[in-house]
């Protein structure tokens, strides 16, 4: 997968996740960022991977993101991987 087609990916998940508030509050909680910092947070390297993360550890979450994205689970965990470069320790 393409840096620039993860990268989509992770943009259309973020915006997906923008959509429900009750999600975005707990992506906000999971991360530690408030919603004042967002912004600033989302030029970091290693936000889009995070966001994927998130996605990644709520089977019902990502399911529902890959059915409406048209696009298959293991598409999320290929773009994690060239989000981020490796898999996380603990998967």
């Amino acid at each position: 997968m393409t840096l620039d087609a993860a990268q989509e990916i992770a943009t259309q998940a973020l915006l997906q996740l923008a959509r429900d508030p009750e999600q975005v509050g707990r992506f906000l909680a999971v991360s530690g960022i408030g919603p004042e910092s967002i912004r600033s947070a989302a030029a970091e390297p290693g936000f889009l991977a995070g966001v994927l993360e998130f996605y990644m550890a709520d089977e019902a979450l990502l399911l529902s993101f890959c059915e409406n994205a048209g696009i298959r689970p293991t598409m999320m965990a290929a773009a994690r991987y060239a989000l981020a470069g490796r898999v996380p320790d603990d998967a």
